[in-house]
């Protein structure tokens, strides 16, 4: 079945609008194509005003926002779920109840694209092997006809809009988190049409596997690992599927067990001659995950090693913004647990010239391993307000005895405040260690705000 005429006249419940994007991707793409589409947000008209304005020329959409109504679930062909709305919302299980097929946008996408589907999944490490394969592929498809596009939980990108994109003979990353990869196996048993089972792309990649979104998982790493695993459950054995060691051992712990072709890779098996840019042992073993899924899909390592010799941090991840007056200052504010703020640090050294900008929302993960480390890697701590913050406080009035400790209640002030007590040869990061609701819209505005309060220094 062609994607258009899956589309075009279904009534169509699109669930989550959002800011970052992807949602309006998704309208814009299904009104074009025929769609009578209703749009339900839980937010206002006037806090998505941004999104409303790129759709005001659709008129096959209406709206219910600031609520979700149950009629617009009962009287639909067809329900999108953005990936953040829990599986056991009411709305969904009255679309289930009505027998109403509910998906979510990256899972359809990956059925009907004709183009060849890569996918990313990890606790850490995903974002950076997505870019780092997409920029392969670009370099290797620019002799051939071919093209490459990045998708899956990339700020701003509608996958499903790739649909008008992507051909045969292209390639597609995505990076998947664990909710979009729900998507995958089917929602309630309700499966991706035509289809009596789930889909896994053909060459998958599992980076790492740590505790995150426990408050989502209630603690159970079992359920959080059974969510990621439809990265390769449904591959055939003339798939290929990639991982760590760490996550290998995972996969014979908890399963299930893999029927496609299985490549297990590490940070030695990245040569000692390449040229990297990107710091820390971490990105050796991402660079390493990046170079067999190339190699699976038939590029050569010339390629490769040419392209990782130019490959800079992607944004948000240990990223060097800027060099002033010898102080290097990283962004690395998509580290929402202890253990990736611990990697981070690491790979800037133990030499007590980092002075660290963190704290945030609670994401019911401990933080005793990061607390224990902060004074043998750090000079200097501004804590951003936050429940996960709040959680941490008398280990924090523990630690001012014997280092610097500086509550702030801003972005502009932690930067502020962490440049005052900067000095030649330290560095300023960002590593947040938790989540950033509450005082952000996202990880992505605390990011900006943060570049943002940097470029004002002087």
């Amino acid at each position: 079945m062609k994607y258009r005429d899956y589309f075009k006249n279904k009534k169509i419940t699109l669930m989550g609008l959002g800011l970052l994007g992807r949602g309006v991707g998704d309208a814009v793409f299904l009104a074009e194509n025929g769609a009578e589409l209703t749009i339900t947000d839980l937010k206002t008209d006037a806090e998505l005003t941004s999104s409303l304005d790129s759709l005001q020329k659709f008129e096959n959409i209406k709206y219910t926002l600031g609520r979700h109504d149950l009629k617009d679930f009962c009287n639909a062909d067809l329900i999108i779920k953005a990936a953040g709305v829990p599986l056991d919302s009411p709305f969904v299980a009255e679309a289930i109840k009505n027998s109403i097929p509910v998906m979510m946008s990256t899972a359809l996408f990956a059925e009907y694209t004709p183009a060849r589907v890569i996918g990313i999944t990890g606790t850490r490490g995903k974002s950076t092997v997505a870019y780092l394969l997409y920029e392969i592929l670009k370099e290797h498809n620019a002799k051939t006809k071919h093209r490459a596009f990045l998708g899956g939980n990339v700020f701003g990108v509608s996958t499903l809009a790739l649909l008008s994109e992507a051909r045969a003979g292209d390639s597609v990353v995505l990076e998947l988190d664990s909710w979009q990869l729900q998507g995958f196996a089917g929602i309630h048993n309700v499966k991706i049409p035509e289809r009596s089972e789930g889909f896994s792309p053909h060459v998958s990649v599992f980076t790492t596997f740590m505790p995150d979104h426990m408050n989502y998982y209630a603690h159970n790493m079992e359920r959080y690992f059974a969510d990621k695993a439809h990265i390769y459950r449904f591959q055939k054995p003339e798939d290929t599927l990639i991982v760590s060691e760490q996550v290998m051992g995972y996969i014979k712990k908890f399963g299930p067990k893999p029927e496609s072709k299985i490549i297990v890779t590490g940070p030695r098996d990245v040569p000692d001659s390449w040229k990297i840019k990107i710091l820390g042992e971490h990105n050796r073993l991402n660079i390493a995950l990046a170079l067999a899924a190339a190699k699976a899909v038939g590029v050569p390592e010339k390629t490769i090693e040419k392209v990782v010799a130019k490959f800079n941090a992607v944004p948000g991840r240990l990223e060097l913004v800027r060099t002033l007056r010898g102080v290097d200052i990283y962004n690395d504010t998509n580290a929402t647990t202890q253990d990736a703020t611990m990697v981070g640090l690491k790979s800037l050294g133990g030499d007590q010239k980092t002075v660290l900008i963190f704290g945030g929302a609670d994401k019911k993960l401990k933080a005793d391993d990061l607390v224990s480390i902060l004074s043998d890697y750090t000079k200097a701590l501004v804590v951003l307000p936050g429940t996960g913050t709040d959680k941490i406080k008398s280990e924090l009035e523990t630690l001012s005895k014997k280092m610097l400790v500086v509550y702030v209640k801003s972005m502009e002030e932690a930067v502020s405040v962490a440049w005052k007590h900067a000095v030649v040869g330290d560095r300023i990061l960002i590593s947040p260690a938790f989540a950033s609701f509450g005082l952000f819209k996202n990880e992505y505005d605390r990011g900006d705000q943060f570049n943002d309060a940097v470029k004002k220094l002087s």
